[in-house]
C-alpha cells in the first residue's frame, strides 16, 4: 500500500510552518497541561460553542462537549468533529480522542495538491484540462467536485517527488510523509500522508484567510471551487473525502464558515463501513455547525 529546483524557503513562509506548526502542537498538547488555570465559564464571553466542558489544549482555550456524541451514536457511526473559532483562537471538540488520531487526508488532500499545481505551474489554471489516463479528460474545476482521483495523480506525477516533498512541509500537512519517489500517484488515499482533524482545522484556517505560503490569486481560485452555498448572512465552503482502502475508513467532511466577520474552520471524520451512508458525512457536519450556532437551522442536514 503503501526533478526539479524548489524555491528557498522564504521569511513568509517560515513565519507560517512555525505558527502552524505551533498551532497543532498545542492542540496534541492536550490533557498534558490540563493542570493550569481555565477561566470559569461564567466569567467568558457568549461565543458560539463555548458552553461545556473547559479543556486545556496548550495555549489555546478549548472545550470538549460530549453531549454533542449522541449525534454520531443516534446515527449509528463513530466519528469526531472539531471547530475551530479562527478570530477567538478556541476550538470546541466532540471526541477528543479521535481528534488526535490521524487518518489518510483522501480527496481532502485535492486542495493542497490544487495549490501546490498552481504555484509550480504545472497546469496553467484550474481550467486547463488535464488528461485522466484511462478516465475523461478534466480540469481541476471540474475534478475537485467529484471523486475522480485520476487527474490529480496526474497532476502529483507532474508536480514531481521533490516539489510535493516540500510543499507539503511547507505547509506543515498532516505528518507531511508522501512516501518514496516514484509512488506519488496514492501516497494520500493509502498513505503514508495522515492528518487528524484538528490539523485540518489549521490548515483550512490558513487558507480561509489567504495566509498560505502560495499566491494570493491561488488561494482564491481553490476558495472559488470549494464554495458550497451562501445564505442569509452566511458563506459556507467544504470539500468530502473518503479514505475507501484504509481501515478503518475515514470519511472526511472538512471547510469553513463565514459569518461577517467571524470565521470557523471544522473538520469532521467518520469511522466508516460499507453500510455507512456517505451521505451522512455532510448531513452530520451540518448538524453541529447548527448546534454550535454556526450555520442557522435552515442550513441542517437533512
Amino acid at each position: 500500500m503503501r526533478t526539479d529546483t524548489v524555491p528557498a524557503r522564504s521569511p513568509r513562509t517560515a513565519r507560517f510552518a512555525l505558527a502552524a506548526t505551533g498551532s497543532v502542537l498545542a492542540l496534541l498538547a492536550g490533557a498534558a497541561c490540563s493542570g493550569g488555570e481555565v477561566e470559569p465559564e461564567a466569567d467568558r464571553p457568549d461565543r458560539p460553542g463555548q458552553s461545556g466542558t473547559p479543556v486545556a489544549f496548550g495555549d489555546l482555550e478549548a472545550v470538549e462537549r460530549p453531549e454533542l456524541a449522541s449525534t454520531f451514536e443516534e446515527a449509528g457511526v463513530e466519528g469526531t468533529f472539531v471547530l475551530h473559532d479562527v478570530r477567538e483562537g478556541s476550538v470546541v471538540v466532540v471526541g477528543a480522542d479521535q481528534a488526535r488520531e490521524r487518518a489518510v487526508p483522501a480527496s481532502t488532500f485535492k486542495l493542497p495538491n490544487t495549490l501546490i499545481a498552481l504555484e509550480t505551474g504545472v497546469v496553467s489554471d484550474i481550467d486547463e484540462v488535464v488528461s485522466g489516463g484511462d478516465e475523461d479528460e478534466l480540469s481541476l474545476r471540474d475534478s475537485l467536485p467529484t471523486s475522480d482521483v485520476s487527474v490529480h495523480q496526474e497532476v502529483a506525477e507532474r508536480i514531481g517527488y521533490d516539489r510535493m516533498s516540500t510543499w507539503v512541509d511547507r505547509f506543515d500537512y498532516g505528518n507531511r510523509k508522501v512516501g518514496e519517489d516514484g509512488e506519488l500517484d496514492r501516497f494520500w488515499v493509502d498513505g503514508p500522508l495522515e492528518i487528524t482533524a484538528v490539523e485540518q482545522t489549521t490548515f483550512l484556517a490558513a487558507l480561509a484567510r489567504a495566509d498560505l505560503p502560495v499566491e494570493v490569486e491561488h488561494q482564491e481560485a481553490l476558495r472559488e471551487l470549494l464554495e458550497v452555498e451562501r445564505g442569509d448572512g452566511y458563506a459556507l465552503y467544504g470539500r468530502t473525502g473518503l479514505g475507501a482502502e484504509a481501515d478503518p475508513v475515514p470519511g472526511w467532511w472538512v471547510g469553513w464558515v463565514e459569518n461577517g466577520d467571524d470565521l470557523h474552520t471544522f473538520a469532521l471524520r467518520l469511522d466508516m463501513d460499507e453500510d455507512t451512508d456517505t451521505g451522512l458525512r455532510e448531513s452530520l457536519g451540518r448538524d453541529f455547525l447548527v448546534e454550535l450556532d454556526v450555520l442557522p437551522p435552515s442550513a441542517a442536514g437533512a
